[in-house]
């Protein structure tokens, strides 16, 4: 990608002296489920149209970043699955020069026909967020009875060589922690990555109790009392998983995301640029950079370096979930972006 300009591009890096490497890119607010912990079940109001960046938009952010030393992209939701021509957005972003990774967070529902043609297209791994393997469960957690597509939509990602395959699982006390083992089986069965996370302070109904977390390192214990685990050391100081494999060399693996018991603020590499135009410096920010203004006013590249850099520089040291004077963002992970 060539320079407009001869302004040299400054090397992305915080007030901490942390590097930010990763951008996570929501294309949608909207989602086809709704998560008792991120969505109601009434209708939500959902982002006008005009207020959504376009493709072309994205791509002209996405180059800056990249120009300033982003090399992983992320593209998320909402469910970004929901947006139209998502292959072709892939297909752009993976073209993009010093893009060394590119993946996405999808609840899988819409995969089974479209693993490969994404594959295709340039996505090289895929993240699918799965809180229960019954039927019944899921339909509770999610409002919907689409646990069938959901597993044929894994299916079909190992099928079309999207490497690794990560679920995701939220654990809420008293909620499904039980099926922690069954995960566990599943990760053995199909190889693929579980990750359990912490249940965050992110939710629409303003439900979340610090009771409610399972700690990662009770699940750990409970999984390693069935199976025993073999730590996995990744040499990636900003990796948010803490991984184990399994000791008896069934292939899968196991992560375990701690936000609240074991934050990793200290290493983040990553930023977030919303559906809507708006970087976000942290899931937990309390405020919004809004780019999408000067993007929208003609800005230029340089202009947008610098309010890029300038905006990373404000990136907080640390979330605050710990603390007692803790306030909820008002808004939530499928209007932010995983």
């Amino acid at each position: 990608m060539k320079n407009q300009s001869n302004m040299k591009p400054t090397r992305l890096t915080d007030s901490f002296g942390r590097v930010i490497q990763d951008l996570r890119i929501s294309v949608t607010d909207r989602c086809n489920f709704r998560c008792f912990y991120c969505m109601p079940k009434e209708a939500m109001e959902w982002q006008p149209k005009a207020e959504i960046l376009s493709y072309e938009e994205i791509i002209r952010l996405t180059e800056v970043f990249v120009e300033l030393g982003i090399t992983k992209l992320r593209v998320t939701g909402g469910e970004p699955m929901l947006r139209r021509d998502l292959e072709t957005l892939i297909a752009r972003l993976g073209a993009l020069d010093q893009v060394e990774d590119l993946a996405m967070t999808t609840n899988a529902n819409f995969l089974s026909g479209r693993a490969k043609g994404l594959r295709e297209a340039g996505l090289k791994r895929i993240t699918i967020s799965l809180d229960s393997l019954t039927p019944d469960r899921f339909a509770l957690l999610t409002g919907r009875k689409n646990f069938s597509e959901v597993l044929a939509g894994i299916d079909a990602a190992i099928e079309a060589g999207l490497s690794p395959v990560k679920v995701n699982c939220v654990v809420i006390r008293h909620i499904n922690e039980d099926q922690v083992i069954n995960f566990a089986e599943f990760a053995r069965e199909k190889g693929v990555h579980v990750r359990f996370i912490e249940f965050m302070p992110l939710d629409n109904g303003k439900v979340w109790r610090r009771d409610m977390v399972v700690p990662g390192d009770e699940l750990r214990e409970m999984i390693h009392q069935r199976y025993p685990l073999d730590r996995v050391q990744s040499g990636n100081a900003s990796e948010t998983a803490r991984r184990w494999r399994f000791a008896d060399g069934t292939p899968g693996e196991i992560g375990f995301i701690n936000p609240v018991t074991q934050p990793f603020c200290g290493h983040c590499s990553r930023i977030r640029l919303t559906a809507d135009g708006m970087i976000r410096t942290c899931l937990f920010s309390a405020v919004e950079h809004n780019i999408k203004a000067l993007l929208r006013s003609g800005a230029s590249r340089d202009e947008l370096i610098g309010f890029i850099v300038a905006t990373v520089n404000q990136k907080e040291d640390r979330h605050h979930i710990n603390d007692p004077e803790f306030i909820q963002p008002l808004r939530t992970m499928s209007c932010i972006g995983g």
